[in-house]
């Protein structure tokens, strides 16, 4: 068993196979989940890396010698995962390093009705006992069993979202050889979509590109695509299908702060005056759009975490992140990309004007996107930018989550990673050569140059 403080991170279990993840770590996680959870069953599903079967194979015995059953689901994305989760309503793992390199793998946990397990959630508790030894079961074991719930999440999906009525879209999908190659099919199939498929192989060696699509070289494929298909849009997921990015007709690619408003639009429409929650690095249009469709902004911090606790807690109808995470009150407050992708289909295809033009009037802004700086003291640093802004005048400073910045025609958010020597920029003003030179300042500040 490896260092299980390198692999127990803030949200979930994740590390390099076998070195640091081995299937004797996934067999203890399995007795530990099921005694902190209380759990008689719990669902499972994995992607398509080559070590996932066997992680969750060891997972279920470490489950089923605690006396819990289980359902193994098989092959499915994260957010399948939590429709099992909530349809089920058992606590469910997920077997996935989502957009990590292919020698990676983890779990995501969540407890019934896909609430989720963070280090402050159970997490702790779970590792802290793997560590002293789950005690022996004295019961009878548990059992195995087979359940194919793609058909069951595809019908959920179509159901919350209707797409009957539009007119017939182009759509090009990059899988990028993850879980939406095997999920894109069955939630798109019977819909007036024309799909132009890239890397729908399940490949967890990742041959084509990294399944990461929040970094943009590893969208070039799909923006070529759209250009030289004419499609009407494109959409590309990350390894295990949860997180979505969107790129317009012209191949130029679409913030999520964008999605986050335009899907934040849609669900005031059905549900008006109803809170949304945003994290504090989306783009300042968010609160502004949610506010003139007549709901209440609510920020939180960073992290599905954060989000889905503030969601239950102040009944938001959905919630969304700069990251391409999308939560939805529907679906279990949980986030699901594929459902924020049927929103964007949706309100495309109710009328005529390219995605560009649809999308205009939610962008408002000039973003720099996260930047990150590695640096050896990340207080420090965080401390020496706020001295170089603080005395400024209209400036505001904000401590939600790290150092937040705040004038009237920008704004920036410094925070440290969990897990890295790294502080994460985001910065966003009125215009281009605003932004630009607010990014330059705090970069130069961090980097001490």
């Amino acid at each position: 068993m490896g260092d299980l403080a390198k692999i127990f991170k803030a949200y979930d279990i994740r590390g390099v196979v076998p070195a640091e993840l081995d299937e004797a770590t996934a067999e203890a996680v399995g007795a530990a989940f099921v005694a902190v959870t209380g759990a008689s069953a719990v669902v499972t599903a994995h992607d398509m890396r080559p070590s996932s079967v066997p992680l969750a194979e060891a997972f279920a015995r470490g489950a089923t010698g605690q006396g819990a059953d289980v359902v193994a689901a098989g092959l499915g994305s994260t957010d399948l995962l939590y429709y099992a989760s909530g349809v089920l309503d058992l606590p469910g793992v997920m077997f996935t390093a989502s957009h990590n390199p292919a020698r990676y793998n983890g779990m995501k946990l969540c407890r019934a009705g896909a609430r989720p397990i963070g280090r402050d959630t159970g997490l702790s508790e779970i590792r802290d006992l793997v560590e002293r030894g789950v005690p022996p079961f004295a019961g009878t074991p548990g059992t195995v069993e087979a359940r194919d719930l793609l058909s069951g999440y595809a019908d959920h999906l179509t159901s919350l979202v209707d797409l009957s009525g539009i007119r017939r879209l182009k759509v090009a999908v990059d899988a990028g050889n993850g879980m939406a190659g095997h999920t894109v099919p069955s939630v798109f199939a019977g819909l007036p979509l024309d799909v132009v498929p890239l890397y729908f192989e399940l490949d967890g060696t990742f041959p084509n590109h990294e399944a990461n699509p929040i970094e943009p070289e590893n969208l070039r494929d799909l923006q070529a695509a759209v250009r030289a298909s004419g499609a009407d849009l494109g959409l590309a997921f990350d390894g295990d299908a949860d997180r979505c990015f969107v790129v317009d007709e012209r191949g130029e690619i679409v913030s999520p702060s964008t999605i986050t408003a335009l899907v934040a639009a849609r669900e005031l429409a059905k549900h008006p005056g109803a809170p949304i929650v945003h994290n504090l690095i989306t783009s300042r249009a968010v609160p502004e759009i949610i506010a003139e469709h007549g709901g209440t902004p609510v920020r939180t911090r960073v992290g599905h975490s954060f989000i889905k606790q503030t969601m239950a807690e102040s009944g938001a109808v959905f919630g969304g992140e700069h990251s391409a995470h999308f939560y939805f009150r529907d679906f279990w407050f949980a986030d699901s990309g594929m459902l924020a992708a049927l929103h964007v289909l949706a309100a495309l295809g109710e009328q005529d004007a390219p995605l560009s033009d649809l999308l205009a009037e939610y962008t408002r802004y000039a973003a720099s996107g996260e930047i990150n700086s590695e640096v050896a003291d990340q207080t420090a640093a965080a401390e020496q930018v706020r001295a170089a802004f603080a005395a400024r005048p209209g400036v505001t400073i904000d401590e939600l989550d790290g150092l937040t910045v705040i004038a009237r025609d920008w704004w920036f958010n410094l925070r440290p990673s969990n897990t890295e020597p790294l502080l994460r920029l985001n910065a966003e003003a009125a215009d281009e050569p605003t932004m630009a030179a607010l990014r330059d300042e705090v970069l130069a500040i961090v980097r001490e140059k």
